[in-house]
């Protein structure tokens, strides 16, 4: 299998952590996404929708994050990321269109306002915050209510739907994400940051020193 994407992404944060914890090796291929390289041609080869990751293996090419997952749960037979009961699995697949309908784009504002316009000089909208933040309350409200006395989302032990629900808020303290409210959400994502999948694919390292000194 080979990975195309940029380890500063959301999605594709997603991708590396999860493949990591599935134990799903690949052949990576790193592309700069504030340079433009998800645009040039011969990625939309790949991609026609010019979005990161995508994965080739063989003649399959898939460019959703979250298929990328469960492709590569059912490739390797893991059956702990991506348990077999089917209700644990219909419970997961939930979580995924949930992750990538709802709560992306409900906490990918304060990635943008918050930590893409600083890194570009550009000043975050606080007008459109407030306005979306409504949004995000109601979709953290049903994460925090569905951790009620769990440490997971799906079961007793990590799986792909928690990378995948963590992915739009992995850089929560920059987001500045509104999470004083929500001790479920603050007690969980601390427990995925304490996995090794997450650790490995912080993406800090990533970030350029000048670009990250904008966000001091």
């Amino acid at each position: 299998m080979k990975l195309y994407f940029d380890p500063i992404t959301v999605n594709c944060r997603k991708v590396v952590a999860g493949l990591d914890l599935i134990g799903a090796s690949y052949d990576a291929e790193v592309l700069n996404y504030f340079a433009g390289d998800h645009k040039q041609p011969a990625f939309l080869e790949i991609n026609p929708n010019a979005e990161l990751p995508a994965l080739v293996d063989d003649d399959l090419v898939l460019w959703e994050s979250n298929a990328i997952l469960v492709y590569a749960c059912e490739k390797l037979g893991n059956k702990v990321a991506y348990p077999e009961d089917p209700k644990i699995r219909g419970d997961i697949t939930r979580w995924l269109l949930w992750e990538s309908s709802k709560w992306f784009s409900g906490c990918y504002a304060y990635l943008v306002e918050n930590v893409v316009k600083p890194i570009l000089d550009d000043k975050p909208d606080t007008d459109l915050l407030a306005a979306h933040a409504p949004t995000f309350h109601g979709q953290a409200s049903i994460l925090e209510a569905s951790l009620a006395g769990r440490e997971w989302l799906c079961a007793d032990h990590a799986t792909i739907a928690d990378i995948a629900v963590a992915a739009p808020m992995h850089l929560h303290a920059a987001q500045k994400l509104p999470l004083e409210n929500y001790p479920n959400i603050r007690a969980w994502i601390g427990r995925v940051e304490a996995l090794p999948c997450w650790q490995k694919s912080d993406p800090i390292p990533h970030i350029p020193a000048e670009l990250l000194a904008k966000l001091a």
